[in-house]
């Protein structure tokens, strides 16, 4: 019975350190604001040891050890003078974050108590970038199936004066056929006649040319 207890605690003991190896918490933010990496820790006692790293190769950059603490960087200088260390809860914060701080942060608490592991997955996206972490807004209804906006409509008296100037240019239209069918059926006959006239004179001359032997 106390073998299986002890077995147990142990397997609960591994459970849990694997758990907090394998997490990743990940946090987004705008480049150019800052960013606080919170642990659990509410107190650091005497003989915790907290260790920041940073990247797969897990490069030191800060370190608090008892009452003295040390802040580091990257062979690269990315983060000089921009990180701070909280000497009361251990917690991490970069100031006026940059795309390069984009990475995998790792803390280790180690104390007499027990041995803590905690990861972050930082994301620093650009001003002109939405936030990786908010989901996006639904699609907006296409506008030609969209109901028309009531300042869009035309006024209802523009509409009637429209309709009105239709009707009159159509009775125009009308009026001005009629008068030319008018004016067509009144010239017919007179031009039948002046052709008569002509045809009579025509044949008048042709009469007196034969008589006088042209």
């Amino acid at each position: 019975m106390f073998d299986r207890f002890w077995f147990c605690l142990c397997l609960w003991r591994l459970v849990g350190v694997f758990a907090d190896t394998d997490t990743v918490k990940p946090v987004s933010v705008k480049e150019g604001d800052s960013v606080t990496l919170q642990i659990n820790v509410t107190e650091i006692q005497a003989d915790d040891e907290i260790t920041w790293t940073f990247g797969t190769n897990r490069n030191l950059i800060a370190k608090i050890s008892g009452e003295t603490s040390d802040i580091g960087d990257v062979p690269d200088g990315r983060f000089r003078d921009r990180l701070k260390l909280d000497h009361q809860t251990g917690s991490l914060n970069i100031t006026d974050t940059r795309t390069t701080d984009s990475g995998l942060y790792e803390v280790e608490i180690s104390s007499r108590r027990s041995d803590d592991t905690h990861r972050f997955s930082i994301t620093v996206y650009a001003a002109t970038t939405p936030d990786p972490q908010t989901p996006p807004h639904p699609p907006s209804t296409s506008p030609s199936h969209s109901p028309a906006h009531p300042s869009s409509r035309p006024p209802v008296f523009l509409i009637v004066l429209i309709s009105a100037a239709a009707a009159a240019a159509g009775s125009l239209v009308i009026v001005a056929v009629i008068l030319m069918f008018c004016i067509k059926r009144k010239h017919r006959p007179l031009r039948s006649i002046h052709e008569d006239e002509n045809q009579a004179a025509v044949k008048t001359l042709q009469t007196h040319w034969t008589d006088e032997g042209i």
